[in-house]
């Protein structure tokens, strides 16, 4: 039972110690403190750290090697501020750096900088010691770059737009103006001559255009309601009616009983009147040559032979 009782005490204690330690890890790592990786800690001076905070990224030719730990105030002194940092343990940091303050992005956030000149010997060079205190400078940022090139754009557009203003009055003095004035009292008088001859036209012709309409429609209507009385079913069936009598006729036409049919369709009858139609037409013909032998006159009453 006692052997029980202290492997559960153990227990709870190992638990106890890793919980304490993924506490201290987590807040830590939170802070973005890596406690695996050894560091140097550094301390720069300023008068005004314009907005750096705890935690701040730490900075070589922009590579990240550190960050801010801690920021000391006694405003009681000219630099009143103290700035410790701590850098990766690998990075060697010369005599010659300077810690700059330089704008993080466009947001406006700041940074740390570490400035290290380039040198030839890089291992005769003497060094700072963890706990050294760097030399300060204040550089301006990528936003204040931007801000002095507007401020200086703006200026020279200011420029530019004072002498068009002075163009533009030195313009308006001379007899241009005046003759812009008066071309404009002519356009004004055209559109007002132009507004009475459309007016004249609105209240002349257009209404003698909705009479003539208005005639149109009425005639329309009128024929609409005759086309309404007449008796289409009626009609119809007369010329239905109609229909059947030309086709009895054609059919009457057609039959060879009838006398027209037996005209049309007889081949013997049409012969027969073709010849009698050609002996006329002869008997004719002979009857203007020779008068004489179908028509006897005599003023004397003697009878030629």
């Amino acid at each position: 039972m006692a052997v029980k009782k202290y492997t559960r005490e153990i227990k709870v204690g190992l638990l106890t110690v890793l919980a304490v330690f993924l506490l201290y890890f987590g807040f830590n790592f939170l802070k973005g403190v890596n406690i695996f990786s050894p560091t140097h800690t550094y301390c720069v001076v300023y008068s005004d750290v314009n907005g750096l905070t705890e935690q701040a990224p730490v900075y070589i030719r922009g590579y990240k090697v550190g960050q801010v730990d801690k920021i000391q105030y006694d405003f009681a002194k000219e630099d009143a501020f103290a700035v410790h940092f701590s850098v990766d343990k690998h990075i060697k940091v010369p005599r010659t750096a300077e810690c700059a303050l330089i704008a993080d992005g466009l947001l406006g956030g700041t940074a740390l900088q570490i400035n290290i000149p380039v040198v030839a010997d890089v291992e005769t060079i003497p060094l700072f010691a963890s706990g050294d205190t760097l030399p300060s400078v204040v550089v301006p940022g990528l936003v204040d770059e931007l801000q002095n090139g507007v401020i200086a754009n703006l200026s020279s557009a200011l420029t530019r737009v004072d002498s068009l203003v002075n163009i533009v009055s030195g313009q308006l003095e001379d007899n241009h103006l005046k003759n812009i004035l008066a071309n404009a009292d002519r356009v004004s008088a055209d559109l007002t001559a132009s507004s009475a001859e459309l007016k004249k036209m609105m209240n002349g012709d257009v209404p003698v255009l909705i009479g003539n309409a208005k005639e149109a429609v009425a005639d329309i209507n009128l024929f609409a309601d005759n086309l309404k009385d007449v008796d289409v079913a009626a009609t119809v069936q007369q010329i239905d009616s109609t229909v059947a009598q030309l086709n009895s006729l054609m059919q009457n036409i057609n039959s060879s009983d009838g006398t027209v049919g037996m005209l049309l369709n007889n081949k013997d009858l049409y012969l027969t009147l073709t010849q009698t139609v050609a002996s006329a037409d002869s008997l004719l013909t002979d009857l203007k040559k020779h008068p004489k032998r179908y028509v006897h006159f005599s003023l004397f009453g003697k009878k030629e032979k």
